[in-house]
């Protein structure tokens, strides 16, 4: 097995979670719940998702000078991730999120993005330079979407293969479609990105011929506990995720992104990879928190 070189560019957080019987209403105030602290932010779990499964994971984000950057730099070494090119913003404070779960395991959350609004393509340009044909580059919405474009670009032009992640939920310059190696939206993200409302494999279907139209070479809309659609030139179809009971999906497309990289950093087919993506997320839900419910190679 070739050791896989990932860039993963992103946001880095910190989750305070409280775990409660349900999610308050506006102007409720629900008792009774449990409160833990945990890593997260969309790159961040993406990066330690592909370095615990076994990726040669680079991370580029950007951290306050704070208790909460320090222990995410600490973090990130202890996974083994590359950090040389995360930059200390002086100024703004660490991302941090406030994140309510309920009984079922369904969430909602507040982000404030502190450091992470301030990645630039600036702080890029060293990390750019230095990736090789063979490396996958990962990205996500946490962070300026300047700075996305730029790393779309630069990587279209190196002729490296890049992931989007569209989420959280926006709209996307079209521009940036035709760039793009892998489109990986959740069934809100791709009717956001195409106006068809995805509830199901038919309807996935529709939102990635839309997103083909677009220009994207490769569709995959993950359907939850359903599985992924897997739309590509050759591949078309429904890739079933394993039953189990979740207990909190905060991170399950971080840690399917994450793993899929892995896997076609490590050359394996698209349904392949998809596969074993839908294997990792699938360990993840059964566990609580965002970086703490990522799984090991083995347990996949």
């Amino acid at each position: 097995m070739t050791h896989a070189k990932i860039l993963v560019v992103g946001s880095s957080n910190t989750d305070m979670v409280i775990k409660a019987d349900k999610l308050p209403a506006p102007g409720e105030t629900v008792l009774g719940g449990t409160f833990f602290m945990n890593p997260g932010g969309k790159g961040a779990n993406q990066a330690v998702a592909a370095a615990r499964l076994g990726g040669n994971v680079t991370f580029v984000a950007k951290v306050g000078n704070d208790i909460f950057g320090q222990q995410a730099l600490a973090q990130f070494q202890q996974e083994g991730i590359n950090i040389n090119y995360i930059t200390v913003d002086a100024e703004q404070p660490s991302g941090v999120a406030l994140i309510n779960v309920n009984a079922k395991g369904e969430n909602c959350i507040a982000v404030a993005p502190g450091a992470n609004g301030q990645l630039m393509p600036t702080d890029l340009a060293a990390a750019l330079d230095s990736v090789a044909a063979d490396t996958i580059v990962l990205l996500q919405l946490e962070i300026p979407l300047t700075t996305v474009e730029y790393v779309i670009r630069k990587s279209y032009e190196k002729n490296v293969r890049v992931i989007l992640n569209p989420a959280p939920a926006q709209i996307l310059p079209p521009a940036l479609f035709p760039l793009l190696y892998l489109i990986t939206p959740n069934e809100t993200e791709a009717e956001l990105l195409t106006g068809i409302r995805v509830t199901d494999p038919a309807t996935a279907q529709k939102a990635a011929n839309k997103l083909q139209s677009l220009g994207v070479a490769n569709i995959i809309i993950t359907l939850g506990a359903k599985g992924a659609w897997l739309h590509t030139s050759s591949w078309l179809g429904l890739i079933p995720a394993p039953q189990v009971t979740a207990t909190d999906t905060t991170a399950a497309g971080d840690c399917f992104n994450g793993a899929l990289a892995v896997a076609l950093a490590e050359n394996q087919y698209l349904a392949e990879a998809v596969a074993f993506a839908c294997k990792a997320a699938a360990v993840s839900v059964t566990r609580l928190g965002a970086q703490a419910s990522l799984p090991k190679r083995a347990e996949v």
